[in-house]
């Protein structure tokens, strides 16, 4: 039966493979919401490239019911997130779904870079946060100094981190405990009473429903046949369907405040279903929509075209079906004398542009040409005019150019001192970088602060 108070939606965020998915498959054993014989490793990750290379691309929501000490049966919505950099903007859109976070580290490889980055990202949502240390059951696992990590370069206090082993399942009772104790209800952001109001967090498409919304519900409710309204796009649709995860897709009759679900409306155009958008209903609106997500900003540029000319518009649709399920992808139609009709894509990083194209062939059976990648460069021409230029093919005349910069980045640097020289040597004169201060971590290590800079 449906209670506000006995639901708790948390994400878990971490450095790349410090645990996160495997820790998934022991609440999901331990809450029995897998049969044993169902249940296989990295059960959450679904596509075959997660599969492959160990890592998880896509955040994916799931619901389980625990219960507890106190003899209350809670309904606990987890989201899974990546942990490779190129991947942050599926954690961001996942924190926006949720009242707390579960910050998972390695106790053998200690705070790394994402465990930084996901922890502001999780304070900037005003999120309440459980740090949990992982890989404990290893033989190299190196706990107390995790501890002074988690202590000196975030603030987490020691006494506040759960030791865990999602390998073994040891403390992973603790950590459900922790999490209904913890965690606030979604009562403080709206009850079933109030207007509707519900987050997209993400969306897929699906050939025979049309396109999947996956949806937060702040306040208010929804079910089969309500009137809504996609408050950026400003276009009404009647419900169809109605659903949870639990762990697949399950129809119910409701969707009410603080659930995490899905809805089908026969939703047809892929340029409707913003990530970030606010749902509401039609005939009781709320007055202003939720804060979306930051527009992603790509990093890494590079054209896209077809194995062969006369399945461009395949392409076309290819990537429109891409980028309903991956909002960072940015693309634009360009035409190559060599190459002829492709796309221009901006992508996050490396790792992602590869898993793009990678994605293309697998899911969409679409032969790609993917050109070597370059990254956006700003010229200030001699009219006073400044552009941006994310292709060579762009580049102005010399003569019409005044100056030319090109991005830099500026990043700290947490080491031990026997890799010094190494970083010195990458620095300073394969990357022309400078170093700027050098201050110390007197309890483990030591920290370089790097800055790297192209100048023109």
């Amino acid at each position: 039966m449906y209670n506000p108070e006995l639901i708790r939606n948390i994400s878990i965020i971490a450095h790349i493979d410090h645990g996160k998915t495997t820790l998934v498959d022991r609440i999901l054993e331990k809450t029995k919401t897998i049969e044993l014989r169902k249940m296989k490793d990295q059960f959450m990750d679904s596509m075959d490239i997660e599969s492959e290379r160990g890592i998880t691309i896509k955040a994916k929501p799931v619901k389980i019911f625990y219960d507890s000490a106190d003899g209350k049966r809670y309904e606990i919505n987890i989201i899974d997130t990546p942990g490779h950099v190129d991947f942050n903007y599926e954690v961001s859109r996942s924190l926006a779904a949720c009242e707390g976070a579960v910050l998972l580290v390695d106790a053998s490889q200690g705070v790394e870079a994402q465990t930084v980055t996901n922890t502001y990202l999780a304070i900037e949502n005003d999120l309440e946060i459980i740090p949990v240390l992982n890989k404990i059951d290893l033989p190299n696992a190196n706990i107390e100094e995790s501890l002074l990590e988690l202590d000196d370069l975030i603030g987490i206090e020691q006494k506040d981190v759960l030791l865990v082993s999602a390998r073994t399942g040891e403390g992973i009772d603790d950590l459900l405990e922790s999490i209904v104790k913890k965690i606030p209800s979604p009562l403080s952001k709206g009850s079933s009473s109030e207007k509707l109001k519900a987050l997209i967090f993400d969306a897929q498409y699906d050939k025979y429903k049309g396109i999947i919304v996956y949806t937060r519900v702040f306040s208010g409710s929804m079910k089969k046949g309500d009137k809504v309204r996609f408050m950026v796009s400003g276009m009404d649709y009647e419900i169809l369907e109605v659903g949870l995860f639990h762990p697949q897709m399950e129809e119910t009759d409701t969707l009410c405040a603080g659930e995490v679900g899905y809805i089908v409306a026969g939703i047809k155009d892929l340029q409707e279903a913003k990530v970030g958008d606010t749902i509401t209903n039609t005939q009781n609106p709320i007055d202003k929509p939720l804060h979306g997500y930051k527009e992603v900003k790509p990093n890494v540029f590079a054209g896209l075209y077809p194995g062969l000319p006369e399945y461009f518009e395949e392409l076309r649709k290819s990537i429109d079906k891409l980028n309903l399920n991956d909002t960072s992808l940015v693309y634009s139609v360009e035409n190559s004398p060599a190459m002829g009709f492709g796309f221009r894509c901006g992508f996050l990083g490396l790792l992602h542009m590869d898993v793009v194209r990678e994605r293309l062939e697998r899911e969409f059976e679409i032969s790609v040409i993917l050109t070597a990648p370059s990254v956006v460069y700003r010229a200030k021409l001699k009219n006073g005019e400044t552009i941006e230029i994310n292709n060579p093919a762009e580049f102005p005349l010399q003569d019409r150019i005044d100056e030319v910069y090109e991005p830099y980045a500026k990043l700290d640097i947490i080491t031990p001192p026997d890799y010094m020289g190494s970083l010195i040597n990458l620095a300073q004169i394969e990357k022309r970088g400078n170093f700027t201060q050098f201050p110390m971590l007197e309890k483990i290590e030591l920290l370089y602060t790097l800055k790297f800079l192209w100048p023109n």
